[in-house]
């Protein structure tokens, strides 16, 4: 079904240079990186949700207070350091000296700008909803920033490392680096700022990234042909094609990615309208087969939180879960059954889906298990109006609330109410306990039907030393070669 693909990926290859066994190209060499997307083109996140080139550019030319080492832990930004006061309702940053592309110093009356604006009710950056939290920002002195915040939050610094808190300037993404970007027409080249303690000369070629913005099977077929180092971002879209593409097993790394990757009710009216027939949908799916179809390792998935985190108890468990394959369709079966008897005719959803080889592998395992149990199902695409639609997110920061409250955009009544209880609690405590019992509600509303963890990889040359795999999937361009960069 998805091999007709391979002569595109060799012949892409043979373009470039060869369509056979990897080998390494030169260790003084620019690191060249494929990000699998769109065009890696600078971008605002206050407008909207960034591709994910737009955000690897991004957090390599504008840091923010903080971000991300390569083992995806928090390292200085903008603030040389920093402390938690109050119990954790207050952080104060002490900015280190950095000066935009210009020349000119960044002050912290731009950093404050910058990120009232990203927190600001209204604000089109996807990290907003997060950021409710936040009481004020302010200019303590020239150099000192603090953060205030209505209740204490112990994660808060894994959300400002993320691209979409980085400080650039007002009407453009520049920013004050680790790296400067000189655009290209079809790639961007980024080379590391110079230390200002230091003479200042031209880098290494080896310290230069030059960063293209592509689809998969350009990205592959550019790394067969060993014309690059790296291929991040890669998803169960795409998965498939390095198979195809014969890529070389101890260049493939697969991230212990956190997040969410599962079926959300968009719609709920008709048969989605009762959560004991959400939950029939939910028994109709074998996880095992479907995960095994597009990686043997890919663990499947039954609840919504991945582990305890920040709540006072364990994951919940839907009721069916102790249930064998068989008894989960046999009573998903009588619901549907039971529904078709009070409403004659077809019973259909439409499932919204990426498309690619690895949406194609989740369709026919989704779509097979519906058909099981008496409904027809439709696929459309992932944007187009749906019953159920995939999510497919990496977690920012360890919070069961965003587990929460990413899984639940769509779901009302109590499940609603306690999610939005979990991010008004006045301590920590009780925080615990109200994500607990929201994690409850969630789980008996069946507004959210788990399948797996995120799957991400990416294709890493082996003179790329310091990548590391990491929760969050992201790996930054200036700590690629050396931790001492």
């Amino acid at each position: 079904m998805i091999r007709p693909a391979l002569p595109l990926l060799c012949s892409l290859a043979l373009i470039a240079g060869g369509c056979g066994p990897q080998g390494q190209r030169k260790d003084d060499a620019p690191v060249i990186v494929s990000a699998i997307g769109a065009a890696a083109k600078p971008a605002d996140p206050s407008k909207g949700t960034l591709d994910f080139p737009q955000r690897v550019l991004l957090g390599a030319t504008a840091q923010g207070l903080v971000r991300f080492d390569a083992g995806g832990q928090i390292e200085p930004g903008l603030a040389e350091r920093w402390i938690v006061i109050d119990e954790g309702r207050s952080y104060i940053f002490r900015l280190r000296a950095a000066t935009w592309p210009d020349g000119a110093p960044v002050t912290a009356t731009q950093v404050v700008a910058v990120l009232r604006r990203a927190a600001a009710p209204g604000s089109r950056n996807p990290l907003a909803p997060f950021l409710a939290v936040i009481d004020e920002i302010v200019e303590m002195t020239p150099q000192v920033i603090e953060v205030r915040l209505k209740r204490p939050r112990p994660d808060l610094l894994k959300l400002f490392a993320q691209p979409e808190l980085a400080v650039f300037r007002t009407g453009g993404t520049a920013g004050s680096g680790p790296l400067r970007a000189q655009a290209g027409t079809r790639s961007t080249l980024l080379r590391p700022i110079p230390d200002p303690m230091q003479p200042e000369s031209a880098p290494a070629p080896e310290e230069t990234v030059r960063l293209f913005g592509e689809r998969a099977s350009l990205a592959i077929a550019r790394f067969q042909a060993r014309q690059s180092d790296l291929v991040l971002g890669g998803s169960f879209v795409d998965w498939p094609l390095l198979a195809i593409a014969g890529i070389a097993r101890d260049t493939i790394q697969v991230d212990p990615a956190t997040g969410l990757f599962g079926l959300e009710v968009v719609r709920r009216e008709g048969f989605l309208a009762d959560p004991a027939d959400r939950a029939a949908v939910a028994m109709a799916i074998d996880r095992t087969a479907l995960t095994q179809a597009v990686m043997p390792d890919w663990t499947p998935v039954e609840n919504v939180l991945p582990a305890q985190l920040d709540s006072a108890v364990p994951p919940a468990v839907p009721s069916w879960q102790p249930l064998s394959l068989d008894a989960r369709r046999a009573a998903a079966r009588q619901r549907v059954a039971a529904w078709k008897a009070e409403h004659p005719g077809p019973l259909a959803l439409r499932i919204a889906l990426p498309a690619g080889p690895g949406g194609n592998l989740v369709w026919a395992h989704v779509a097979a298990g519906l058909i099981t149990i008496g409904i027809a199902p439709e696929r459309v695409a992932h944007d187009a109006p749906a019953d159920l639609r995939l999510i497919d997110a990496v977690a920012p920061y360890d919070s069961g609330r965003w587990f929460l409250a990413t899984a639940c955009g769509g779901c009302t009544g109590d499940a609603a109410t306690l999610v939005d209880a979990a991010r008004d609690a006045p301590d920590l405590y009780n925080r615990a306990h109200r994500i607990a019992e929201a994690d409850a509600a969630l789980t008996a509303d069946s507004g959210y039907i788990p399948i797996a963890q995120p799957l991400r990889w990416s294709i890493v040359a082996l003179r790329l030393k310091a990548w590391q795999r990491n929760t969050r999937a992201w790996h930054p361009l200036n700590h690629l070669r050396n931790e001492t960069e």
